[in-house]
This record gives C-alpha cells, sequence and structure tokens, in this order.
C-alpha cells in the first residue's frame, strides 16, 4: 500500500475525500495512467479486509451511535418533525457510504438522468457508463442483456443466499393487483444486491483502489487516511486556480490524551484539485476555501475567492419510516439472529456460513398510487402529482423495500423472527442546506438544516405509503401483527387499531377515519428520518440558477477545481444512490481523463 507522507510531495491530482466517487475516479485514472500521481485523501481510516465491511450481514453495526466508520451530522430542531433534530449518517471511512450501505442495487430512472439537463449526463450518455461499472451475474428471460455490463469491477448478485420467504410476499403482492417487474434497472424502472459470488461486499474501495494498492505496481497512486480537509488553496491568478489543500489530522481518530496541538499541513496539486466529501462535507470544504455566498464567508471573516451562493444550498435526501412486523419465518429466514447476538459472528465467520453474504432484502418495490388515491390525498397534492409524476409514468412516488430483520436495538423487542418494511419518499420536495459556522471546525462547525417534510405533500406520500405497506404485511402467511413501538398510536376503538395476530378469513382493507390519519401523520413526524442518500448542495446547473459546477464539474469562478460526489446531483434519483455515486465516478474520471489526454 502506498501511504502519502510528506516524502512524496507534489502531486498531480488531489482528490479531497475518499468515498464512493472518488474511489471509482481515482482508480480509473491511475490505472489508465500509471504516471498520473494521485493522492485520494480521507477522514476516516481504512477499511481493507475489515469484516465487518466485506460481511454484508453484519452492515448495521456501522450505524451504532459509537460507529467510527460513518459521519453523524445534527440537524437542527424542525416544528416538521415535532421539534426533533434529525440525524443524518454518511460514510466515514474509505469506500464512503459503499463501505457502510444497505447494498441494495439500485439504478436511478432515465428520466431521472435527463431532469439534469446537462449535456453528457442524459439517460443516452449515462447507461454506457453504468454497464461499464458493473458485472452483471443474475439471470432470466426478461432481463435485457444490452442494458447490464459483464466485466465491470463492481459484482451485482445475491451472493449466494437468499430467503424463502420472497417468493411468498410476491404470490400475496400478485394477489393484490401489483405487477412483477424482473429487472427494475435497465433505466425505464427482484433487486439485487451490490454483492460478489463470493458473499462478499462489492465496495468502491476494494473493487478500484484496493486492487492497484496491493499489486504494488500502480506506486502512482497514494492514499491519507484519518486527515481532515480543511480547505482548498488557490494562486493570485484570475480566476483563481487551486494549487493543493490544507489538511490536519482527524481528531476523531487521535488519542483522547495529547501532547501536542494537531498540526495542520498542505499537499500541491500540479493539474487538479477534486473536491469529494459527500453532499455534507464538500460543500463545507468549498465555503472554508472562500467559495459561496460571500454574506456568509464575510461573517467569518473569509476572504471570497469566488461568489458561488448556491454551495450549500438545495440539500436534499429520500425520507425513511421503518414499519417492524412479527413474523413465523425460522431463524435462516431473518437476519435477527446475527444481529442480535443470538448467533455467534466469529463463529459464523469462521464456518463461512453463507449467510453473512445477505442483507436480509430480497425484495423491493418502486409504486405509484391509483387515481382515486391521488385524489384522496387533496387538492394541494393533485396539484404537485399532475406537474411532477403524471407526465412520468416511471417515476415512483415512493420506494419500499421488506428486510427480514428488526432495524433497530434488538433488546428492545422479544428474541424473535421479524420483518421490517422501509418506505421511502423517491423525490421529496422539500429542501434543506448545511454551511459552516467556523473557519477552522471540521467536524461540529456547520449548521445543518435536512428540510424533512417542510413540503406539505411530503408527509401525504408517507401517509398513503403507510396504509399500502401495510395492507401488504396483513396479507403474507408469515405475518403474526404488528410490533406496537413501531406503529402509530390509534385511539381505543379505532378501525385501525394495531393487531398482535393475523386476522381470519378474507382480508379486508382498513377503514382509516380523519383522526386515524391525524394519528398517522404525527407518528410520521415523530419518526421519519435519513435513507442516507444525500445530494443536492453543489449542483450541476446554470450559477443563475443556484448552480455550483458546470457540466464538465468544474466549479464556477475558479480554474483547476472540480466537485464529483453526490453533491452535484441537481434532481432526485428514483432509486437508492449508491450506484448514481458510481456512475458520477466513472463520468468523472472519463471527464478528467479526456481534459489531460487520457482514454480512461
Amino acid at each position: 500500500m502506498s501511504t502519502y507522507s510528506d516524502s512524496v510531495g507534489e502531486v498531480d491530482i488531489i482528490f479531497a475525500g475518499g468515498g464512493t466517487a472518488a474511489c471509482v475516479a481515482a482508480g480509473r485514472l491511475a490505472k489508465a495512467n500509471p504516471g498520473l500521481k494521485i493522492v485520494l485523501v480521507e477522514g476516516g481510516r481504512n477499511n481493507f479486509n475489515d469484516p465487518t465491511v466485506t460481511n454484508p450481514a453484519v452492515y448495521l453495526s456501522h450505524l451504532a451511535p459509537d460507529s467510527k466508520t460513518a459521519l453523524f451530522y445534527k440537524s437542527k430542531a424542525s416544528k416538521y418533525l415535532n421539534g426533533r433534530e434529525a440525524i443524518v449518517p454518511m460514510g466515514g471511512m474509505l469506500g464512503g457510504g459503499s463501505s457502510i450501505n444497505f447494498m441494495m442495487y439500485t439504478r436511478a430512472q432515465g428520466v431521472d438522468f435527463d431532469s439534469w439537463d446537462t449535456e453528457g449526463w442524459t439517460a443516452k450518455d449515462m447507461l454506457p457508463l453504468c454497464n461499464k461499472l458493473e458485472t452483471y451475474h443474475p439471470k432470466g428471460a426478461n432481463i435485457d442483456q444490452s442494458k447490464h455490463g459483464y466485466d465491470g469491477p463492481i459484482n451485482i448478485g445475491d451472493g449466494g443466499y437468499r430467503g424463502k420467504s420472497e417468493n411468498q410476499f410476491m404470490e400475496t403482492v400478485k394477489s393484490m393487483g401489483y405487477r412483477e417487474i424482473e429487472d427494475l434497472q435497465d433505466l425505464d424502472a427482484r433487486w439485487h444486491r451490490y454483492v460478489g459470488p463470493n458473499g462478499k461486499r462489492q465496495d468502491a474501495a476494494h473493487r478500484y483502489v484496493h486492487p492497484l494498492l496491493q499489486s504494488g505496481q500502480y506506486p502512482n497512486l497514494h492514499i491519507l487516511l484519518e486527515a481532515k480537509v480543511i480547505r482548498v488553496l488557490f494562486d493570485e491568478s484570475s480566476p483563481p486556480k487551486a494549487i493543493g489543500i490544507e489538511y490536519k489530522s482527524n481528531e476523531e481518530h487521535q488519542p483522547s490524551l495529547a501532547l501536542s496541538k494537531t498540526v495542520h499541513n498542505t499537499i500541491k496539486a500540479k493539474k487538479l484539485v477534486v473536491v469529494t466529501a459527500g453532499a455534507l462535507g464538500t460543500p463545507q470544504i468549498l465555503e472554508r476555501s472562500g467559495i459561496g455566498n460571500p454574506e456568509i464567508l464575510k461573517k467569518l471573516n473569509i476572504p471570497v475567492v469566488a461568489d458561488v451562493p448556491g454551495v450549500g444550498e438545495s440539500y436534499q435526501d429520500h425520507h425513511l419510516l421503518l414499519y417492524p412486523y412479527k413474523s413465523s419465518l425460522d431463524e435462516n429466514e431473518t437476519l435477527d439472529g446475527i444481529l442480535s447476538g443470538r448467533k455467534d459472528f466469529a463463529k459464523a465467520l469462521g464456518e463461512k456460513d453463507p449467510m453473512l453474504g445477505w442483507n436480509g432484502i430480497d425484495i423491493c418495490a418502486k409504486l405509484r398510487p391509483s387515481d382515486a388515491e391521488i385524489s384522496a390525498l387533496g387538492p394541494e397534492f393533485q396539484k404537485d402529482w399532475d406537474r411532477d409524476f403524471k407526465p412520468y409514468p416511471t417515476r415512483p412516488l415512493m420506494l419500499c423495500g421488506v428486510v427480514n430483520a428488526f432495524l433497530a436495538d434488538p433488546s428492545l423487542v422479544e428474541p424473535g423472527q421479524y420483518i421490517t418494511i422501509a418506505t421511502y419518499t423517491g423525490y421529496p420536495f422539500s429542501r434543506g442546506s448545511i454551511h459552516i459556522t467556523s473557519k477552522e471546525d471540521v467536524l461540529t462547525g456547520y449548521d445543518f438544516d435536512a428540510g424533512f417534510l417542510n413540503h406539505p405533500s411530503d408527509i401525504k406520500k408517507q401517509l398513503w405509503a403507510y396504509k399500502m405497506s401495510r395492507e401488504i404485511a396483513r396479507r403474507l402467511p408469515y405475518y403474526k401483527g404488528e410490533l406496537e413501538l413501531g406503529h402509530p398510536k390509534f385511539k381505543e376503538g379505532s378501525k385501525a387499531a394495531l393487531s398482535n395476530d393475523k386476522p381470519s378469513g378474507d382480508v379486508k382493507d382498513i377503514e382509516y377515519s380523519k383522526e386515524d390519519d391525524e394519528a398517522i401523520e404525527d407518528w410520521i413526524r415523530d419518526n421519519l428520518n435519513t435513507t442516507w442518500h444525500s445530494l443536492g448542495t453543489c449542483a450541476m446547473k446554470p450559477k443563475e440558477k443556484g448552480g455550483v459546477v458546470d457540466g464538465s464539474l468544474n466549479v464556477y469562478g475558479t480554474q483547476g477545481l472540480k466537485v464529483a460526489d453526490l453533491s452535484m446531483v441537481p434532481e432526485n434519483v428514483g432509486a437508492n444512490t449508491n450506484n448514481t455515486a458510481l456512475v458520477v465516478g466513472e463520468k468523472a474520471a472519463v471527464i478528467i481523463g479526456n481534459e489531460f489526454g487520457i482514454k480512461v
């Protein structure tokens, strides 16, 4: 492994952040031109061969409150969340979110890329890059082979383990009138996983960076770990050119008792600086560097390098709720044994238990309501639907995933086997922001407004999704009742009251009163949080429309500075965002390669 040190000196390209897109772009460029000196600067630790990373079944360990592999951003309290502060975790180690996520393989819709309205980034442009990054293992008569790739770094499949309950689930929803789509990933609409045939996670670092570092044949690629980027450095030219970065050791990874203060260091870049610190980290680096809204920068006595008011604005996430149910599944049908500790992880690792290659998610869906259901959500919602969804029949209103486990502290429930139905908003109307409050504090010096539910139509989406997903759950053959701690509190005598067992006979839809709807909405405000899909804070669109970067990812008002992570995504995607981050990395590598005369 080539770790950056002062002896390496000046490099050609600095990636300021070691997340998903950064690993893809850095790995592609380093491999394409071994003469190009590249350093990848990551605030967290290495993920190489970490069993909690490589074994899919224990992914939730990274979201524990004491985790050092995630960054936990705290949003300010919001009246839309009944006064709560939202907590938004981001990837906090090499590989970023791809090292700690749920590994759900979902591509953006074709209409999503087209909505970015930028030359070179249309669905037609992006599909070849989506194919380029993957080796697609699933087989099926209804899979369009031309819409997938078969020799890319990322293996797509089921990791050799699937539950049995997925077939029962599909039979249930088909009997309710829903249709099954075998391949949702052809950019037009059963989801698979970022898990290889060997049952190992396919994160961006292990697939794009570590093979080069371990081979010893790419001394041009360096990584610098546990180093937090403070700011980008510029020369005096006009417009100013990025010439390097200033960084310091990550205090989160240092001894609690230190004998000296953390020293600030610099790395110089001859050709390019690419900021890749994610949707919540990248805008902070830009603002500390003097790029952003002059009013914010002047309050902190930061000299204005580039007047770009869009920095830190238009924050978006998919809004998530998790509804748990009791089930009659056996211990090999859920992850509850592993997550609760009833099944010994070390022993399973030693025995190469194939269940460790499972994320517990075999069935997911992209959902649109009927005309009658849309109308029932009110005239304002109808207007929003008619504008943003009705003209685009492939756009889902909600996404829904079935996780075969209880997704919270297992000590809160009786030992058993559970399922959790996750409902998350595909295209939220709500927007937030993040801005710095300090020019030096890289850990807590920010003001973050997640913006969750600040648009009234977003809670209506979740109201519909709860009712819809609950009707599916009640009809599953292995359903044994709602888990009370994870559902709305209905008043005594309500027809929507929770059940401790499976309904008998022919299952009828629940009738909800106005009071029941209010109880559901109150529950949503009390419990809704992130889907870990942050994006949009340094959007790729014209500067006069709030944009921060152009179609070549160049930051407005500067030279030699790009942004390449999910912060540049201007409009949301109806999918889990890891695939979009991967393809942004692939696109960034192509753009940079073309500018340097390198075929990537």
